[in-house]
């Protein structure tokens, strides 16, 4: 039996921009730390369900081994991504530390 390889969804913003905003909204920093923790969330899960799926086909009850392939890969550069974001947050705070001297 052959089973088809579903699509891989596309990826929804973190938040909407509008083109015409000039300066940044009240909330901002709210809505920076609301998306960085849906962000987070959402590596974690991706995390949570290549874990889920490594344990089916270490027990022999994952029927698509492409599941597998697609959420590992999937973990795995959103991982890399967050890692990324991570080192790119830190190098901006140290630059925005060093002006400040």
């Amino acid at each position: 039996m052959v089973v088809p390889i579903a699509p891989i969804g596309a990826i929804a913003p973190l938040t909407s921009v509008t083109a015409g905003s000039a300066a940044p909204a009240a909330g901002s920093a709210a809505n920076f730390a609301t998306a960085l923790s849906h962000g987070l969330d959402a590596v974690s899960g991706a995390q949570a369900n290549a874990d889920n799926l490594t344990v089916q086909a270490a027990t022999g009850t994952l029927i698509d081994p492409a599941q597998l392939t697609i959420a590992t890969t999937q973990a795995t550069l959103m991982t890399e991504l967050a890692s990324s974001v991570q080192s790119k947050a830190v190098t901006a705070f140290n630059t925005i530390m060093g002006m400040q001297a």
